[in-house]
């Protein structure tokens, strides 16, 4: 659907489910590797039609829509190694990854760095490396994850630690959400300028069906509210619900109520 990508890297996103992305990538031969496979089909479907290779898989968090198919892809490519995080509910085998972990995915020639970012899930983890971004359900374009097993303080944390990545950094996420969050996003800073052009671009993009990703790190740092809970137009819509919100992860945690609320 999407090819893309930086340093010679090429990453497509394979549609799943109703609002899924499974990211597959590869430099140039047939090895290849996968991001979060929710559904094995879509993926054996490309693997088939092209005649690639997986060798790896890579697993972000233990839900179902990102790692239900991982078990039939590896049995259909049992010479492929799984990373994941340090979790018993992801069943399949993999080996377990914790915060600055490399990860060598030796055939394509690509190390990324294992980066902790718990608060949608406790264990979820950031696969980053060569300018990419394989962020989960942790950092959306103009959006965050839910706070299913985390706090907002967590959610902050793990936020902080993204926005500190390269400016230039391109962000793939597990859910075309953009749309959505940018009208969430505009509820809280109707007057973000940027914010708006990013909102009519993607209503752009998605009237011809195509993606809203990746997205770019310097550019998330200007229209998402979520890395914006210290600047001054995201706190006060903030206070405007909750007069106590501190910024940072108190601005964060009534933002993300809202969100839920919207």
């Amino acid at each position: 659907m999407l090819s893309s990508g930086t340093n010679g890297i090429s990453v497509e996103a394979i549609p799943a489910f109703s609002d899924n992305y499974i990211w597959l990538f590869r430099r140039g031969g047939e090895e290849c590797a996968v991001v979060d496979p929710g559904e094995a089909e879509p993926v054996l479907a490309r693997l088939d039609r092209d005649r690639l290779n997986l060798r790896y898989v890579l697993l972000t968090h233990h839900h179902f829509d990102h790692i239900g198919g991982a078990e039939e892809l590896l049995e259909a490519y049992p010479q492929a190694m799984a990373f994941g995080p340090d979790d018993g509910r992801i069943t399949c085998d993999h080996v377990p990854c914790d915060e600055g972990k490399t990860v060598e995915l030796a055939d394509l020639g690509l190390q990324f760095s294992v980066l902790e970012v718990p608060a949608h899930t406790r264990t979820h983890i950031a696969f980053h490396g060569h300018g990419l971004l394989f962020s989960g359900d942790t950092l959306f374009s103009v959006g965050c994850g839910k706070l299913f097993e985390g706090t907002a303080e967590q959610m902050q944390g793990s936020l902080d630690k993204l926005a500190s990545l390269e400016a230039d950094t391109l962000i793939y996420c597990g859910h075309e959400y953009t749309l959505s969050n940018c009208r969430f996003a505009l509820a809280v800073e109707p007057d973000n300028q940027a914010l708006k052009s990013k909102a009519e671009w993607a209503g752009r993009q998605r009237d011809r069906g195509q993606a809203t990703l990746p997205a770019n790190l310097g550019e998330e740092l200007a229209v998402n509210p979520f890395l914006r809970t210290r600047e001054r137009s995201v706190v006060e819509a903030a206070r405007s619900i909750d007069p106590a919100a501190k910024p940072g992860a108190g601005v964060l945690g009534v933002i993300r109520r809202w969100k839920d609320a919207f």
